[in-house]
């Protein structure tokens, strides 16, 4: 096992590790929780009841938060001609297409997310093993498909989040900054949570939201209760 900081040891002695906290406690606990010099991040981690194994349980999707993430998003658009006028015009900071494609086979990938009209994704497919991996390569499934490259782009840029289940059937995705008031950030969860209800396979059986856990950028985690989620949305 790592061993752990004094800093980070020192935060475990704030909260009981065993405790399902409820969101609003939660929330307003990891904000406590933070030593680092900067504005952390907040992120949460969602255990769903699906198997990936299985396609049709794979959950994938975005979501636009309401407060946004608290991050400036360097927003990239593969488009030509008029799409490329709109992307630009909507504040994408890089847009072109061949030449961007043999910049990012060059190592290049200083940019967060990568968007692409629908006829540029033959060019795109030539770099689509040095995106994939980094989480960068456009998909329709999360809208970054599109031939409303300026919605997609502000949408980008003003707190769209995309996220998809790992192996173990979890979510990862950072909601916020410590900066942010406790409200806020319930506020931006509580959007991720509707939106993952939403994609609830039909064939997932039993507890969707198994548990719940957030955290800061290096503080540790605090769970939450994951019975308070799943009840926002039962009829």
């Amino acid at each position: 096992m790592a061993k752990r900081g004094k800093k980070y040891v020192a935060a475990l002695q704030k909260f009981d590790r065993t405790r399902r906290y409820t969101v609003n406690e939660g929330f307003g606990l990891v904000r406590e929780l933070g030593a680092a010099r900067y504005d952390e991040s907040v992120e949460v981690a969602i255990n769903l009841g699906v198997n990936p194994k299985h396609a049709d349980q794979m959950v994938r999707g975005a979501c636009v938060l309401p407060h946004g993430t608290g991050k400036t998003m360097r927003v990239l658009v593969f488009a030509k001609g008029d799409k490329e006028a709109e992307a630009r015009n909507a504040g994408a900071d890089f847009v072109g297409s061949d030449d961007l494609v043999e910049k990012i086979q060059g190592g290049w990938f200083d940019f967060d997310v990568a968007i692409a009209t629908p006829n540029m994704m033959v060019q795109v497919g030539k770099i689509g093993r040095l995106l994939g991996p980094r989480g960068l390569m456009p998909n329709p499934k999360v809208g970054t498909v599109t031939f409303d490259v300026g919605q997609a782009v502000v949408a980008a840029k003003g707190g769209k989040i995309t996220f998809r289940t790992d192996k173990s059937g979890v979510i990862h995705a950072g909601i916020g900054k410590r900066s942010f008031e406790p409200i806020k950030l319930e506020e931006n969860f509580r959007m991720l949570a509707e939106t993952l209800s939403k994609l609830k396979p039909s064939t997932a059986k039993g507890q969707y939201f198994k548990a719940v856990t957030v955290c800061l950028t290096h503080s540790p985690g605090v769970r939450l209760d994951a019975n308070e989620v799943a009840n926002w949305f039962r009829t």
